[in-house]
């Protein structure tokens, strides 16, 4: 894909249209400097806006992205199966960040209820607490390390199956962390008592 190429055909286009970059940057809701970006080959609109600028001057998508003109009309067929992979593109992103609210609530209500039952040891100490303030602390760290990767999903820098290995690998480590730690404090009541 020549960016270049693309740029230089969205330009004629919109002079075709005689439209400033102003007046096409305000009709799609981006700024001028978005438009004068697309028109130098610098970066490329988003999939969404694409189409929306393919129906716009009315020319087919692959016309568009491969920065040519073929036809007059732009294919149907073409346009809404692209309307649809954008539509599932915009869901995936929405079911992820959702998932990353969530996650950063549990992870909130998990490190407040530490708070609480360390607030309640100052005044009772007890083996007992020092394992409930352990397993919460863990459950705390496995949730905001999944959260991180989730946001790393969000923004593109990781992908699905490494979100995955990722996310097991970092429950699996949470839990031998909690694992040992209630060992230790076992052992410690142990050696104490």
């Amino acid at each position: 894909m020549d960016q270049i190429k693309i740029g230089a055909l969205l330009r004629e286009l919109r002079k075709e249209k005689n439209l400033s970059q102003e007046q096409l940057a305000e009709q799609f809701g981006v700024s001028s400097r978005s438009v004068s970006r697309w028109e130098n080959g610098n970066t490329m609109p988003d999939i969404s806006l694409l189409i929306e600028l393919a129906d716009f001057y009315d020319i087919e998508i692959r016309e568009l992205l491969s920065g040519e003109r073929k036809r007059e009309t732009m294919n149907k067929d073409m346009k809404e199966t692209l309307v649809m992979v954008a539509d599932y593109t915009n869901a995936e992103k929405e079911k992820i960040t959702k998932s990353l609210f969530g996650m950063t609530a549990a992870s909130a209500v998990a490190f407040g209820i530490i708070g609480a039952i360390v607030v309640f040891r100052l005044y009772r100490s007890s083996e007992v607490f020092h394992s409930v303030l352990t397993f919460w602390a863990t459950i705390g760290l496995i949730y905001s390390i999944m959260s991180y990767v989730r946001l790393m999903q969000i923004t593109g820098k990781m992908d699905k199956n490494q979100h995955r290995k990722f996310a097991v690998a970092a429950f699996i480590a949470g839990v031998v962390v909690l694992i040992l730690t209630m060992l230790l404090v076992l052992f410690a009541a142990d050696v104490i008592g």
